[in-house]
């Protein structure tokens, strides 16, 4: 089944609460706006890299094991203007990041991913966030994410390791 793209905007805003209303609280609905035919799928981070495609194998079987959809995220860089222009608070701007279309198109060309249904989600922000946020909204059954290696890694913290720590679904980290 070819692939389906859909884009979120980089800079989602969360609805305000109605101050007359009677409940304020009411507003703040969960979104319900995900491809419902995705819904206990296998969520996927990815990014192109090398430990991203051995995730992407492992989610692509995952999926076809259980039935599933599989839903791939890319996040979109973020960078804080505050390293530039020294404001308070920080300031998050969008860098141009092209790199989803891209994806996108060698996603769709991919013969490995016929056999299961897929869609490609972006989103803009703090990936571990972002992962865990399209968990929750397709009510997947886990998150796949490739290890990371490097220096940024062991400096800051791996995507995988801070993304098992806070996940309130499974986290299969592969090397």
């Amino acid at each position: 089944m070819a692939g389906h793209e859909f884009f979120e905007p980089a800079d989602r805003k969360r609805p305000v609460a109605d101050p007359t209303a009677a409940d304020p609280l009411a507003a703040e609905q969960p979104r319900h706006s995900c491809d419902p035919a995705f819904r206990h799928g296998v969520v996927v981070g990815f990014d192109g890299s090398t430990s991203s495609e051995r995730a992407l194998a492992y989610a692509i079987g995952m999926a076809r094991r259980s039935g599933s959809g599989l839903i791939i995220v890319h996040v979109a860089n973020r960078l804080p203007t505050t390293v530039w222009a020294g404001c308070e608070p920080p300031v998050f701007v969008d860098i141009p990041d092209h790199r989803t279309e891209v994806l996108g198109l060698e996603l769709a060309c991919a013969d490995y991913l016929a056999e299961v249904p897929w869609i490609l989600v972006e989103r803009g922000g703090d990936i571990c966030h972002e992962l865990e946020e399209v968990g929750r909204e397709y009510e997947a059954d886990a998150i796949v994410v490739g290890s990371t290696h490097g220096i940024v890694g062991r400096i800051f913290g791996s995507v995988a390791g801070r993304l098992a720590k806070r996940a309130q679904r499974p986290v299969v980290v592969i090397p």
